[in-house]
């Protein structure tokens, strides 16, 4: 009955992602060598987190690619960037994440992203003349807020590299984080993502605040964790969790 209801469920999809795009994110072997993860992926991972209301589908497929690549599981990426197109997510800002998370997973994970999805992009004839440029213009800094980051990481950090330093203001904040392809929201969303897969929830507080400042929800934030915690697992998730309820305090205080 249970896995049933959870075909019904999927049948059911009516945010723009197919079913059969979520459903071909399981590998056929699955069943074949572990019936037991078969059904808890099918009644409980699709049948029932996937769709949660609390985060749209949109925003599980862009999260999920995002924990993958930072995972480098590329035997599963090419499937789960089908799905995110499938889910609203368009070719360039999958383009502009892949772009995003070199700087944050790592060069090697984005090279093996671009190598995953190159079959893709040419399967639904998308070229590089459809996706954003190297040199867009750029979107407003909050001056402000900048000077005061890069203020707090020089006096901290300056010493030990400046190198560092100067790369992270001109490159990251002043270039990466304002190309326009990618809203704020969403490179804050898949860079916490990021994080959370890689098991890094030190980083978390900057990040999370700064997503919440761009418009995400603590209801989104925290429907985000618990959707992570079938990708990234339960123990990067419960690291993640004391961070999270830190930030939602202070924010509510």
């Amino acid at each position: 009955m249970k896995t049933t209801l959870a075909a019904s469920a999927l049948a059911l999809f009516a945010t723009g992602a197919s079913a059969e795009a979520l459903s071909r994110t399981q590998p056929e072997s699955l069943g074949r060598v572990a019936p037991a993860l078969q059904a808890y992926a099918t009644d409980d991972l699709l049948g029932s987190v996937w769709n949660g209301k609390e985060l749209s589908v949109r925003d599980r497929a862009l999260v999920t690619f995002a924990a993958l690549m930072t995972r480098h599981e590329i035997d599963t990426l090419a499937r789960h960037g089908e799905l995110a197109l499938e889910a609203g997510v368009t070719p360039a800002e999958l383009s502009e994440t892949i772009t995003h998370l070199a700087f944050y997973t790592g060069w090697g994970n984005a090279i093996a992203a671009t190598e995953a999805m190159a079959p893709v992009y040419d399967a639904r004839g998308i070229t590089a003349d459809m996706l954003p440029p190297a040199h867009p213009e750029l979107l407003p800094i909050d001056e402000k807020a900048e000077a005061t980051r890069d203020a707090f990481v020089s006096s901290t950090f300056g010493s030990v590299s400046p190198g560092v330093v100067d790369t992270t203001r001109d490159i990251l904040f002043k270039d990466l984080w304002l190309r326009p392809g990618l809203a704020p929201r969403d490179r804050s969303m898949i860079t916490v993502a990021a994080l959370i897969a890689a098991g890094q929830p030190e980083q978390m507080t900057f990040h999370l605040n700064r997503a919440m400042d761009n418009g995400l929800t603590q209801e989104e934030a925290g429907a985000m964790l618990s959707h992570l915690a079938f990708y990234a697992g339960w123990p990067k998730v419960f690291s993640a969790l004391p961070v999270a309820k830190a930030v939602f305090e202070s924010r509510n205080n």
